[in-house]
């Protein structure tokens, strides 16, 4: 009997850790972002606005803003960037996902005009357009992704069912950035 109690003093010392373990494991949030500026932190919170995309649009075209003001009324937390264009793929998800939280904290709603991109901030406006129709909608960024390869967002399926593009389901669209919510 003397000689088990190192033995269940150990075992106990051991799963004692594995709980702890556990524990500190478990209390990290699903969705956990570092700290703006943090080392390995999304680029949004330290690169310039211009890194975030594929192709700025070019000074002196029809593209550019007439200027990086702040809208009136909206104060210094948004402000309007010089047009910022990005092309690719993209696709929406749908009613399947409804009511899940997205990386930005809020319940996914189909019927919101919404998209989830890699690197714009949460609260960005965008205008996405049909590159094929030339249909277009205006979304808000509240979500992360896609996580599929070679596509550069997904919109919510009310800004699919605008883009008339739920029979294909995936497509070439034109991402133009309206106004950046800025990090506080």
């Amino acid at each position: 009997m003397i000689d088990r109690i190192p033995t269940t003093l150990q075992f106990a010392a051991r799963l004692a850790a594995a709980c702890g373990l556990l524990v500190a494991v478990a209390a990290q949030p699903a969705h956990a972002q570092p700290r703006p500026g943090a080392p390995g932190g999304p680029p949004f919170l330290t690169a310039p606005l211009e890194s975030l995309v594929a192709r700025p649009a070019s000074e002196g075209s029809s593209e550019t803003a007439p200027g990086s003001r702040p809208e009136p009324g909206r104060g210094d937390a948004d402000r309007t960037p010089e047009r910022v264009i990005q092309t690719g793929r993209i696709a929406y998800y749908g009613r399947k996902f409804a009511g899940r939280r997205t990386a930005s904290g809020e319940r996914f709603d189909p019927e919101a005009m919404t998209m989830a991109h890699r690197t714009l901030p949460f609260g960005t406006r965008v205008r996405v357009t049909n590159i094929e129709n030339g249909k277009s909608v205006i979304v808000r960024v509240n979500d992360r992704g896609p996580s599929t390869r070679g596509r550069i967002g997904d919109v919510s399926q009310a800004a699919a069912e605008q883009l008339e593009m739920m029979q294909a389901g995936v497509i070439d669209a034109r991402l133009e950035v309206l106004r950046v919510r800025t990090v506080r």
